[in-house]
């Protein structure tokens, strides 16, 4: 296949180029003269999946013959006469062995780190020494590190790594440490006997040290070759003597052929093209755009030669959207557009986040693309499910938790689904209305308290569910099995065996093989408590990947990076090109910096850039290409990707070759997107524009016929309220979790001053408050502190108590007043009512927080005003008709008590009854309105109506617009 030479051979291809297509045009043309079994002893070793399935189409469709072999780099290399070796370690293994040791640093000092982020550093650890055996560092490395200009911490670091890695020193090597010696064991062999076969290395960069040293090897063979993706023909030879690795950093798109070739003894020249290519005239300007920050002076030389720039940029738009969301849409549009036009469109872009945008966007024309990434398995059905019931054992299960967990869609899938679902909105309606925030197997017999399915279906829940949290370290073993188990018995339901349908489809198989090997290997990761595992399941999880077998659309595809060396596509979409996103920030090792990762001869973040600058490259030089950021996210301003911003300089600073104008024409096709996908949006919702509500005042012929003396206030502030809640009965629906709201607080108050203040049964204040908050209050911590506050002002409040001279004659006892002349009954519940030796009343309200001033008791508050005339009228059936000489509100808000009294005399009371009356009068007439938040006391609040009232489409300032409700005119 190859003449004879003493020289390592290296091929490559240009950036922007359909590498594998060419590669299999260049393989079958130096194979032309052969016969055609000579395909089949040809060995490709290539870098991803991806691109196996891609050369092979492209050998397929060239017509009948033989294939070569197509394999993996990282796949086991299995040539005639190379060494077998043992399997390597696990990788769960591994991380649960760093796990065990990182656990213990985290508990001898808490400081370091979270307890969650152990798996987290443990993964990080495991990926440091696993980098060591791919690059061919040996442990003895880290004794050698000069320390002495750095903080204490890094010292600790060190040690620590000196430990754990004797701990893993006793197993076999990771799979880069064995695949390390496989690739030194081939060879040494194929030095002593080379293969006579012809063997390629195909599309890798090298950018790992194995896979380095493989490409080296093979280049050196007699019938090797190393075809590289993406190599820049059009760099000068003095701009690639300048990428020296003592003097600039490795964030080059080339820096790593750089590297190889020197390794190699050869210079740039020594790189031949493959295959003849396309003209890309993007190849240059791109190239010159990307030389290393301090060799941009190369611009003002080099830039005059580009020529016009119009031409260069004719196939490429910049997309620049004001928000994530607007660049997701004109991406959805462009991928649509393409498929109208039968032209194969990629997305090209680490954010997963946008591509999650975008393949949303393109619901609305039933496009699914093909994503090369799947989804993580923590986002499936099953991967949530799982985290869900492994939560049971952490958390004291509560209302919205049992919620989610019953209406998981792998719940109870075994058999008898649709009771299941209608016993589940029973109990949420149930639990609602008790506000029950820790629903137990009480609880759940108190819900179906009679014989029959629901009460079966509840004692299978009850006895299924954990009884309370397990917090204590257990075994790993037994964490698995007892969540297996769980999760199986949840899963499959009510009298059902097995596991439903949680182990189906694709991403039931995953979750199963995920669990299955943690149970494998639960044996290394030694005791964990409940929260370790469900931190634990967590990352896991996120290290797995689900791919549904879903039937995509054959020309619209979302790759990541990098599979832009993949090519082959009509429309190449850069997206995320922001600082941070594309490139992405190193990822901060917590165990080397950068001068100790120098010193040790281990990768420098850099390389990662570099990396990313290699596949932007490639992307960007494709025939048609869209480059897109956002300029802002939803936290803060953007920063264009550094290659992006040098493009703009580069054109900018460009007059005379027309770079400004290209660069301006390059943002029209961009907003031609952008304008495209607003455009589309404002016509979704010209469909049936909707005008804006007016501030309603309904007027129903019906009239609400009995209010207490506490929702007159509301009639007063906000007589919509009175209308939805009497007159359309709608209730505020109770929250899933109760909490201690101001509601709760009040009741308990009440509860503990009635039960203090019982004459048959006194108690000291404080003593029935912690009984009270104990049956009450279910939270622990508001507990104490509702009890803190009750004692500051108890003091204040048991000595005003006592000293009121008369006694107790009525308490929370409901009456009813019926209006004369009006069909209206005036409810109320005092708090207290004494009476004084002179007969006369006095009735007291206790307020939580502070009492009503004078003027709101004149306006607005006028609940004791109104008990007030209600006692004079002989309301309380106990009582007969009495004077009343004060009506007190005790405020205990602010940890003092306040008491605000007032004296009531006959023209008070007739001031009251006059205002009162002809309240009520205007309400019962049918032709007035109920007005939406007409005198609410603080504007800012909102009401439990003011959705249903469209609040928001108007304002306070609106005049608000009577609506005859329910009436007949004709």
């Amino acid at each position: 296949m190859f003449a004879r030479s003493d020289i390592p051979r290296v091929f490559a291809l240009p950036p922007g180029a359909d590498f594998p297509q060419l590669f299999a045009a260049g393989l079958r043309a130096r194979l032309a003269d052969m016969p055609p079994e000579a395909r089949a002893r040809v060995t490709i070793l290539v870098n991803s999946a991806r691109m196996r399935r891609r050369i092979r189409d492209c050998l397929v469709a060239q017509g009948p013959g033989l294939l070569p072999r197509i394999r993996l780099v990282t796949d086991p290399l299995l040539f005639d006469g190379a060494p077998q070796h043992a399997p390597p370690v696990p990788p769960l293994r591994r991380r649960l062995e760093l796990a065990r040791l990182v656990g213990m640093l985290q508990a001898a000092q808490p400081k370091l780190a979270p307890r969650a982020a152990v798996f987290d550093l443990a993964d990080s650890l495991a990926r440091l020494f696993a980098e060591m055996q791919a690059e061919g560092v040996p442990f003895q490395a880290l004794d050698h590190l000069d320390l002495t200009e750095h903080a204490e911490h890094w010292a600790q670091a060190q040690k620590f790594l000196r430990l754990a890695e004797t701990v893993i020193a006793q197993d076999a090597p990771d799979a880069e440490g064995r695949l390390r010696v496989q690739v030194l064991d081939l060879t040494e062999a194929w030095s002593v006997s080379p293969p006579p076969d012809p063997i390629l290395v195909v599309g890798s960069t090298g950018s790992r040290g194995t896979t380095a040293m493989l490409m080296q090897a093979v280049a050196r063979l007699p019938q090797g070759a190393v075809v590289l993706p993406g190599f820049d023909f059009d760099m000068p030879p003095a701009a690639w003597a300048l990428l020296d690795r003592a003097t600039v950093s490795e964030d080059h798109p080339q820096f790593r052929f750089r590297v190889m070739l020197d390794d190699l003894g050869l210079g740039s020249n020594a790189v031949m093209p493959w295959h003849e290519s396309p003209e890309l005239p993007r190849g240059k300007l791109i190239s010159l755009s990307l030389r290393p920050a301090p060799q941009t002076d190369q611009w003002l030389r080099e830039g005059p030669d580009l020529g016009d720039l119009a031409r260069a940029t004719e196939g490429l738009s910049l997309i620049e959207a004001p928000s994530p969301r607007a660049e997701a849409t004109a991406i959805a549009h462009c991928l649509f557009d393409a498929a109208c036009k039968g032209q194969r469109a990629a997305l090209v872009t680490p954010d997963r986040d946008l591509t999650r945008r975008v393949a949303a966007a393109l619901q609305v024309w039933g496009i699914i693309p093909d994503d090369s990434a799947g989804r993580p398995l923590g986002l499936s059905a099953p991967g949530r499910f799982l985290r869900q019931v492994a939560e049971l054992f952490l958390n004291r299960l509560d209302v919205p938790r049992l919620l989610a967990l019953l209406k998981h869609p792998l719940t109870h899938s075994g058999e008898g689904r649709g009771d299941h679902l209608r016993h589940t909105r029973d109990l949420e309606l149930y639990l609602r209305r008790r506000s029950l925030p820790f629903p137990d197997a009480q609880i759940l017999a108190g819900f179906a308290p009679d014989p029959g399915p629901r009460q079966d279906w509840a004692k299978w829940l009850g006895a299924t569910l954990p009884a309370s949290p397990d917090p204590d370290p257990r075994p790993l073993a037994l964490r698995v099995a007892d969540h297996l188990s769980l999760a199986e018995a949840i899963a499959a339901g009510a009298g059902a065996a097995g596991a439903g349908v949680l182990w189906d489809e694709a991403a039931g198989q995953e979750a199963r093989g995920a669990m299955e090997a943690l149970a494998t290997e639960a044996e290394a990761g030694g005791e964990l408590t409940a929260f370790d595992y469900v931190a634990l399941l967590g990352t896991l999880f996120a290290g797995r990947e689900v791919r549904d077998p879903v039937t995509a659309h054959p020309d619209i595809m979302i790759w990541g990076t990098l599979e832009a060396r993949v090519q082959g596509a009509d429309l190449v979409i850069a997206a995320g090109l922001n600082e941070g996103v594309w490139p992405k920030a190193p990822d901060p090792d917590p165990w080397l910096n950068r001068a100790m990762r120098a010193q040790v001869g281990l990768l420098l973040p850099d390389r990662q850039i570099g990396l990313s600058a290699h596949d932007y490259q490639q992307a960007v030089c494709a025939p048609r290409v869209v480059l897109s950021r956002a300029k802002r996210t939803a936290e803060a301003q953007t920063v264009p990707s550094r290659w992006l911003n040098r493009l703009t300089n580069l054109l900018d600073g460009l007059p005379a070759q027309g770079g400004g104008a290209a660069l301006n024409a390059m943002r029209e096709r961009g907003q031609h997107w952008l304008d495209e996908a607003a455009a589309f949006e404002a016509d979704m919702r010209r469909v049936s524009p909707d005008p804006l509500a007016p501030r309603p005042a309904p007027a129903p012929p019906v009239r609400p016929q009995r209010l207490s003396v506490t929702q007159i206030e509301t009639l007063i502030r906000d007589p919509y309220a009175i209308y939805a809640r009497h007159v359309l009965g709608l209730e505020k629906l109770k929250p899933l979790l109760p909490q201690p709201d101001a509601l709760l607080r009040g009741t308990v108050l009440h509860k503990v001053l009635e039960r203090a203040t019982d004459p048959e049964h006194p108690g000291a204040l404080m003593d029935v408050a912690e009984d009270v908050l104990r049956d009450a209050v279910p939270w622990q911590a508001v507990r104490a502190f509702w009890a803190a506050r009750l004692s500051r002002v108890a003091p204040d409040l048991t000595a005003y108590l006592d000293a009121q001279p008369g006694k107790i004659v009525l308490r929370e006892d409901r009456a009813g007043w019926a209006l004369p002349d009006l069909p209206f009954t005036l409810t109320a519940k005092p708090d207290r009512i004494d009476e004084w030796p002179d007969g006369r009343l006095h009735i007291i309200d206790y307020k939580t927080g502070m009492p009503p001033s004078k003027p709101q008791q004149e306006r607005f508050a006028k609940q004791l005003l109104l008990q007030a005339l209600m006692a004079h009228e002989g309301a309380f059936e106990a009582l007969g008709p009495r004077d009343v000489a004060r009506i007190t509100y005790l405020g205990l808000g602010g940890g003092a008590l306040k008491a605000a009294t007032t004296e009531i005399d006959e023209a008070l009371l007739d001031t009251v009854r006059d205002g009162f009356f002809a309240l009520i009068r205007t309400y019962q007439d049918k032709d007035q309105g109920f007005s939406a938040r007409r005198a609410v006391e603080k504007g800012g609040l909102s009401g439990d109506y003011d959705h249903l009232a469209r609040f928001g489409e108007w304002t306070m300032q609106d005049q608000s617009v009577t609506i005859p409700v329910g009436r007949n005119d004709g």
